[in-house]
């Protein structure tokens, strides 16, 4: 499955790349999302300071990106999972190298 096309991605793959986790909370949803699927309630107990609104609407740009899948159970109350598919899974394993270097670089010293 092939990422949405957006303007000025064109160009760099990692313009692409950006294009996709643009967003305050989307890489820490990439984050919760790589250790198990979750619901939206818990989603957003894990990811302190992001609004319902903000949350649907990055889960929804995720899921129309093809990184988030989204499974409706058919049960009374309705229970919905987000997850990652397996082009979320290799987003995450791109963006490994890139928290591998954050650590390294600028969290300060647990020393």
């Amino acid at each position: 499955m092939a990422v949405t096309r957006r303007p000025g991605a064109d160009h760099c793959g990692i313009a692409a790349a950006m294009s996709v986790i643009d967003g305050k909370w989307k890489v820490s949803l990439l984050w919760e999302l790589d250790q198990r699927p979750r619901r939206f309630g818990e989603l957003r107990r894990l990811v302190p300071g992001v609004s319902e609104k903000v949350l649907a609407a990055q889960l929804r740009e995720l899921e129309n990106d093809g990184i988030v899948h989204r499974e409706v159970y058919d049960e009374v109350p309705p229970r919905v999972e987000y997850s990652l598919t397996p082009l979320g899974q290799d987003l995450n394993a791109a963006l490994e190298p890139l928290g591998t270097w954050g650590s390294k670089h600028l969290l300060p010293d647990s020393a």
